[in-house]
């Protein structure tokens, strides 16, 4: 759809391809196209998961540094919102996401590998939030998705050394769920996803929300946000299909309504 992201569809799976010789940095017009790749596929009700996918060489070495370089601070005040709403869009996608991760995923790279639901890394990828070593900090959602994903004082150890994470370590950390060999990390990122298509869509988004929704909020308010996420599920064809099927000892044939 884009010059530096496309949408490829496949078996009910969504690859967002990142596509921005040499590294996937991610400049200007790729974060309004990344955004606009997540509005479609989470609009597309044939899409049952998606694969944010940079290639074979690299994921994303981060965001654009030589564009962002000359920028004033008035010129990112108002740049910044932007920036970080193309990463919100993907992690908003009412689906499962799962990130192909490849060679680098660095700043901007790893911020939008913790957008997706699930991390899939190759043996020889690196992650990692080097923006201090510029003098900066993240800002595209790493000291906030970071630190709620593998915890306060990990996420403040990757952010205050802007050190490279290998793919082992990060398996150890949380901050990924799988590494297969390097070769086979967009295809177990589709397998994976595989395993969602022809589920119940509407549960499966009402799951993502209550818990993304939850974890933002106390206890109470979260165990609120799912009992009505879990009633609500009562007024679909698919609850009455999954539990007809449960009683009548068969597989259930979901219709994403």
């Amino acid at each position: 759809m884009g010059e530096f992201v496309r949408v490829e569809v496949a078996d009910q799976i969504a690859t967002i391809r990142l596509d921005r010789p040499k590294m996937n940095a991610i400049n200007r017009q790729m974060q309004r196209e990344l955004g606009e790749a997540a509005l479609t596929v989470s609009a597309d009700t044939s899409v049952h998961a998606v694969v944010v996918y940079g290639g074979e060489r690299a994921f994303a070495a981060g965001v654009d540094v030589k564009e962002m370089a000359d920028m004033s601070y008035a010129d990112m005040a108002a740049h910044s919102k932007a920036l970080q709403g193309c990463f919100t869009a993907v992690a908003a996608i009412g689906k499962p996401v799962i990130a192909a991760v490849t060679g680098y995923a660095l700043g901007g790279g790893c911020e939008l590998a913790l957008c997706a639901d699930f991390r899939v890394a190759g043996e020889s990828a690196k992650l990692g939030q080097p923006e201090i070593l510029l003098g900066i900090i993240p800002g595209a959602g790493g000291t906030q998705r970071l630190p709620r994903l593998i915890g306060p004082a990990r996420a403040k150890d990757l952010i205050y050394s802007g050190r490279h994470v290998p793919a082992d370590e990060a398996l150890a950390l949380g901050l990924v769920d799988r590494v297969v060999p390097d070769a086979e990390v967009h295809a177990a990122a589709l397998a994976w996803a595989a395993t969602f298509a022809g589920g119940p869509a509407v549960a499966l988004r009402a799951a993502k929300e209550a818990v993304d929704q939850g974890l933002e909020t106390d206890l109470a308010t979260g165990l609120e946000i799912e009992r009505l996420q879990f009633s609500g599920l009562f007024a679909t064809d698919d609850a009455k299909i999954g539990m007809r099927a449960f009683a009548d000892k068969t597989q259930a044939k979901f219709t994403g309504r």
